[in-house]
């Protein structure tokens, strides 16, 4: 295993929960499984803990970062994750047969789309009224939409002590790959990076005050496809181990 060569008597855990079909329960229920697991795992670190969370997965922890107001994380690693939303003919059309990306906010912004891990973050740029208006997840992550939480959300979440972004354009799944350092399409999709996003001028949850403290890494990787990210040894090497200390 990559963490016992570099961070040998590291205690790591991996959280075996929601795999395969069960990836597409509703986001806020992973969360709250998700962190059901993890607070005990906290309760037992005294100098806290580092998250590396993957892909879906990265989404998942954002969730319990916002919710926790007593968690002990130091270093939150995102894995090519979709940060601020998915929007593409990738692997996750694969799930919607009958729908492309263009037209696939006819079922994910609906109550039964919502019941959907992927439509919980499907962000279709040309549909930002029923996203703001039907999502359940990704809006008041961001903010993007009225949660009464948002001010105590923040304050949970600024209690990381660094953010790490990685993800590359070879990715092929998370669409656009820039989602994975909190960029996102404007409504001619074209790609707006971290910084024109309004959750950043707005510091709406948090990220500009990260960034105002020098506490957001980006890394960019060429030639990584998105199922070959958790066991790069490259990667590993280049873009996280340094962070596990």
């Amino acid at each position: 295993m990559l963490f016992s060569r570099t961070h040998p008597g590291t205690n790591v855990t991996v959280i075996d929960l929601f795999d395969r079909s069960e990836s597409l329960k509703p986001m806020w229920m992973q969360v709250q499984g998700f962190q059901d697991a993890i607070s005990p795992i906290m309760q037992n670190a005294a100098n806290g803990v580092h998250l590396i969370c993957y892909s879906q997965g990265g989404l998942v922890c954002r969730g319990v970062l916002s919710i926790m107001s007593n968690h002990n994380v130091d270093t939150f690693i995102s894995l090519s994750s979709p940060q601020m939303g998915q929007y593409g003919d990738t692997e996750y059309i694969k799930l919607f047969p009958h729908y492309v990306k263009k037209n696939l906010f006819r079922f994910c912004y609906t109550q039964l789309g919502q019941t959907v891990s992927v439509c919980n973050y499907w962000k279709d740029p040309h549909h930002r009224d029923l996203y703001l208006n039907i999502s359940n997840f990704l809006p008041l992550l961001n903010v993007e939409s009225t949660n009464p939480n948002a001010s105590e959300w923040k304050k949970n979440f600024l209690r990381i002590k660094k953010l790490i972004l990685i993800g590359g354009p070879d990715d092929g799944v998370i669409t656009p790959w820039q989602s994975s350092h909190f960029g996102f399409y404007d409504e001619n999709e074209t790609v707006i990076d971290m910084t024109g996003q309004e959750a950043y001028l707005k510091d709406t949850f948090g990220l500009k005050t990260l960034a105002a403290r020098g506490d957001i890494v980006t890394y960019s990787v060429n030639g990584v496809e998105h199922t070959k990210w958790h066991d790069n040894e490259t990667v590993f090497k280049n873009c996280i181990a340094k962070w596990l200390t």
